[in-house]
């Protein structure tokens, strides 16, 4: 069995907040074992809840759209959610429940080992960098350690909110470029260091 896989049998029996006793499945992620893309959502919706595959309803079907735009398909790159479990009402993920579900996230980015995460609306930004807004953090990488760091608005974003749709998708086309120039950055930052050229 996979590294991955056993890391979702452990996930699939966690207990470890309330949102256990609500799921119908749980969502851990999906994505080949070594990735170069490691996109991070927020949390599970009614359509993943059902599945057990994340990014699986409207969002979903956009995501793949701007994946689709620079070459890529949903099996070439790793997705997963900032939390594994569907909030009850599909409301926003509390801090407690984000901080329980912080470890499973922690080895799934050790499993895959991306060259690139981007983060797919607030709540998977705030990780990377507390205290700043989405809106001025998008479509800017930042390179910590090996990784770069690409935060970009939610793709659901877009459904609720029409004018978004072409700024996402012109972050999306960015992608390709940033990861070209992002290996060719060798340096070790405690702060992350913003990609000159973006």
């Amino acid at each position: 069995m996979s590294a991955l896989n056993e890391l979702y049998k452990e996930i699939e029996r966690c207990q470890d907040c309330e949102l256990a006793k609500h799921r119908i499945r749980v969502v851990p992620g999906e994505g080949p074992e070594r990735a170069d893309l490691f996109f991070i959502g927020e949390a599970p919706g009614w359509h993943e809840d059902q599945q057990g595959r994340p990014f699986v309803g409207p969002a979903g079907k956009f995501l793949e759209e701007l994946l689709a735009s620079i070459g890529l398909r949903r099996e070439k790159v790793y997705i997963a959610n900032v939390i594994k479990c569907r909030p009850v009402g599909n409301r926003d993920p509390l801090p407690k429940e984000i901080e329980a579900c912080r470890k499973w996230l922690e080895r799934q980015i050790e499993i895959v080992q991306p060259k690139m995460i981007i983060t797919l609306g607030r709540y998977s930004a705030a990780r990377y960098f507390p205290n700043e807004s989405i809106s001025k953090l998008h479509g800017k990488a930042r390179k910590r350690g090996d990784i770069v760091y690409y935060p970009m608005y939610h793709p659901a974003a877009a459904l609720h909110q029409g004018s978004l749709r072409k700024t996402i998708q012109a972050d999306m086309l960015k992608i390709p470029e940033i990861l070209a120039q992002a290996e060719n950055l060798v340096q070790a930052q405690t702060e992350p260091q913003q990609l000159s050229l973006f």
